[in-house]
């Protein structure tokens, strides 16, 4: 009969195969984990995080005790409503853990956000999901959050709307080439389909932003977002009625930008943002004139 034997082998206590050396960061990546979000508005929403966790190897010890990240992760995080407090407990009580290997350690969450949004004069209602992921460190001691969005929302060229117009202009000094114009004859005209020669160009855009917070913010991301959306302009809608998607076209016609415009709004708008001491964004307009985007990247 087959021997066990009373002690299973533990290669981490062997030695070094190759020489040894302190290392930055060890862990594991994209750890399913159900977690709740509380908004500013007291509604509790529950999605699935990929979360990463880290923790430096700061000793030349073979390696760390990854099933301890994991335990903890699921013990102190799993179902729970998330704030930077709880985030900061997971990560002291980890290091705790490793109180002879490790002096940082880092934890990543990255999510989809589902939101209720209104329609912009209807009753319909509709949720629009935006992706979010946020990083907390102990680095030494010291604390580091940071916080990332994606927030997608609509942009009319400029010069296409000055290009188009010119042709629609030149369109009605051809159909009434008299001096003076009939108002409803004019008005007619135009509603028939006929006086729509051109139209300006507009495309899907996105604003990727990268936030470093001095406080917690878990509570307000909802808020954050849609103040993100007010600050561009012309945020992507949901479920919509004709008056809705009209005035969506008012929105546009009326909020003409190039992605300089839409980069110098948001960078205003952070500007104005006491609790965030550090900032990085991209904004990207995804053409429907040419095969490319158009893209502004600044920072602090």
């Amino acid at each position: 009969m087959y021997q066990t034997t009373s002690t299973l082998p533990d290669v981490s206590k062997q030695p070094h195969s190759t020489a040894a050396s302190p290392l930055k960061w060890v862990g594991m990546e994209k750890i399913g984990l159900p977690i709740h979000l509380t908004l500013s508005s007291g509604l509790d929403v529950a999605t699935c995080a990929n979360v990463d966790i880290f923790v430096s190897l700061d000793t030349t010890a073979k390696g760390i005790h990854m099933s301890r990240l994991y335990l903890k992760l699921n013990e102190m995080l799993a179902n729970q409503s998330l704030t930077s407090a709880r985030l900061n407990k997971l990560l002291a009580s980890i290091l705790e853990s490793h109180k002879d290997l490790s002096e940082s350690a880092m934890i990543k969450l990255a999510f989809d956000l589902p939101l209720e949004k209104k329609a912009l004069l209807s009753d319909n209602l509709g949720h629009q999901v935006y992706s979010v992921s946020f990083t907390q460190q102990i680095n030494a001691g010291a604390n580091k959050t940071i916080l990332e969005l994606t927030i997608p929302y609509s942009s009319t060229c400029p010069c296409s709307a000055s290009l188009a117009n010119q042709l629609n202009a030149d369109a009605i000094d051809e159909k009434f080439s008299g001096t003076k114009v009939d108002k409803q004859e004019l008005v007619d005209w135009l509603m028939s389909g006929r006086a729509a020669l051109a139209t300006p160009h507009n495309q899907r855009s996105y604003a990727y932003i990268k936030l470093e917070l001095s406080g917690d913010c878990w509570g307000s991301i909802d808020a954050l977002i849609f103040q993100f959306e007010q600050a561009i302009g012309t945020p992507v809608q949901t479920a919509v009625k004709r008056e809705d998607e009209q005035e969506f076209a008012r929105l546009n016609g009326n909020n003409l930008m190039f992605c300089e415009d839409a980069a110098r709004r948001l960078k205003q708008f952070l500007e104005s943002l006491d609790f965030v001491p550090d900032y990085w964004f991209k904004i990207e307009h995804q053409e429907s004139l040419h095969a490319h985007n158009a893209v502004v990247i600044d920072q602090k």
